[in-house]
């Protein structure tokens, strides 16, 4: 299983190279004697334009397993953010990285990272994670965006 995760996120890594959405990183770590380390990736999601994550740019890590890609990579944004889908650990609560939900071995590194920007903007209030950012966002909306607005601020890299 892991000769076909790692020939997988070598074509991903191919691809990615040649074409990716804008403003988004996705790069193997480094290990520390210089190889790749194609099971860990460290990426950057920007926040989308017109919203109240316009201006930030989010650090998030994947990780694979070795059965990658008949299961999803774990998303984990490290520092964690202010989300209801996302755990105060940093990790992403979406369908799309469900293992028994809505993945699908051919969705690509490109498209979940686009499905998580989108998360971001379009919380799914049924899948909670975060209890205060759920109850503020659900609460006090405009509460919601001031701290959007400020994470956004303190998130330029």
């Amino acid at each position: 299983m892991y000769q076909m995760a790692i020939k997988r996120l070598l074509e991903e890594r191919k691809s990615w190279r040649k074409n990716h959405p804008f403003g988004f990183t996705a790069n193997p770590k480094k290990n520390s004697n210089g190889t790749l380390n194609l099971m860990i990736w460290q990426c950057t999601i920007p926040g989308a334009k017109d919203t109240f994550w316009e201006g930030g740019v989010y650090k998030m890590r994947m990780i694979f397993k070795d059965d990658y890609p008949l299961s999803p990579p774990k998303c984990v944004f490290e520092p964690p953010i202010f989300h209801p889908n996302v755990y105060p650990s940093g990790t992403v609560c979406l369908s799309l990285l469900d293992g028994d939900g809505d993945w699908c071995p051919s969705i690509s590194i490109g498209q979940i990272l686009l499905g998580i920007q989108e998360l971001l903007q379009n919380p799914n209030i049924e899948s909670p994670a975060q209890a205060e950012a759920y109850n503020i966002y659900i609460n006090d909306r405009a509460q919601y965006h001031k701290q959007i607005k400020a994470q956004a601020t303190a998130s330029v890299l």
